[in-house]
């Protein structure tokens, strides 16, 4: 084996090793929520349900699973939409989930990504 091959091998072991596990993303957060029933499809192209067990988020890929909790009370739910859109809201319930938590209008939730 060449001097070239070893230092290539060598260069990309040592990318291997540091890939960025040393900050990774957090497992729960907690994030500004409020609530929406008005829609006919979800940006991922499903209908929308009012009363469905999901969320719209901004960035998280869509049938992202949470845990999503507020006041002692938690549901899981499913990323299948984008939004909010208004500054200072992280994520938007659906009318379904806002009821079963307790949250009416803007409210503070934690929230577990679960896969």
């Amino acid at each position: 084996m060449g001097k070239p091959f070893l230092l290539m091998f060598g260069v990309l072991l040592s990318g291997c090793t540091s890939i960025g596990y040393a900050n990774p993303p957090p497992n729960s957060t907690t994030m500004v929520a409020s609530w929406y029933k008005h829609g006919s499809r979800t940006a991922n192209g499903e209908p929308f349900n009012p009363q469905g067990m999901t969320v719209a988020h901004r960035t998280l890929p869509f049938n992202t699973r949470l845990r999503v909790s507020h006041k002692g009370e938690s549901v899981e739910v499913r990323v299948n939409d984008r939004g909010p859109f208004i500054k200072g809201r992280d994520i938007d319930l659906s009318e379904g989930v806002a009821r079963k938590l307790g949250c009416g209008g803007v409210c503070t939730v934690r929230v577990e990504r679960l896969h």
